[in-house]
């Protein structure tokens, strides 16, 4: 199970955010979710699912403005109540040691616990670097990537955008949306193997995971420096 636990960031000197993505988090996931997302401090929210992909696509969510520290807790549940307060077990003490641990990064993203620390191991450093990416994405690219996401094609973005589709291509590289398309089915299986661990070597598949990513990322790069190569000539 997942655990992600968001304690919002400046919350002394802002407007209360709670409320507003509580009702955005169901919206948009609510089906996924084992509880309803709910409110648990004052400045906090805590989410619980089943689904690895639910859980990346709310630390994503709850990343892209820089408004929360998140922590994302893997593990057990010991009783699943009506409520996420009234839930116990190693993913909720998980989260809790996660988003304190997100307040003194550089992403405010920390992961804990899951099968043989691959929380904290492996899956938090890789889930870093696609949050700096995405942090680099101009507003031009996010509104190319909010389009794509929605399930526009490129040519149908580019058409909504009012830009031709050379512009477009070029809008979806500097904003890096293939690399994250990459990493994102690779951080779902990491999650999913830090949460349900087969009875083999659950490290290894993990390792294997994240080469044969890294090998898709360099072949991507590798090829867009080949093509650039050959337009200069």
């Amino acid at each position: 199970m997942f655990v992600i636990t968001a304690d919002q960031v400046g919350s002394r000197r802002g407007s209360d955010l709670v409320a507003g993505a509580l009702d955005d988090i169901q919206g948009a996931l609510g089906p996924r979710l084992a509880l309803p997302a709910d409110r648990t401090a004052g400045d906090e929210l805590q989410v619980v699912t089943a689904d690895a992909r639910a859980a990346l696509d709310l630390v994503l969510r709850l990343s892209r403005e820089g408004r929360w520290s998140v922590g994302c807790g893997i593990g057990a549940v010991d009783e699943l109540a009506d409520s996420t307060r009234a839930s116990t077990g190693p993913a909720f003490i998980a989260a809790r040691d996660a988003v304190e641990a997100a307040k003194k990064s550089r992403t405010r993203l920390s992961v804990r616990g899951g099968a043989d620390g691959l929380g904290a191991a492996a899956i938090e450093p890789l889930a870093d670097l696609l949050l700096l990416l995405r942090a680099r994405r101009s507003e031009p690219g996010w509104e190319l990537a909010d389009l794509l996401a929605d399930g526009a094609t490129q040519a149908d973005a580019a058409q909504q955008l009012g830009i031709t589709p050379q512009a477009a291509s070029q809008r979806a590289r500097a904003a890096e949306i293939a690399a994250e398309a990459a990493a994102i089915p690779a951080l779902v299986r990491l999650l999913e193997l830090a949460d349900a661990p087969a009875a083999g070597a659950p490290v290894s598949e993990a390792a294997s995971t994240v080469e044969s990513t890294g090998r898709t990322v360099g072949t991507s790069r590798s090829a867009r420096s080949a093509r650039a190569k050959g337009a200069r000539r």
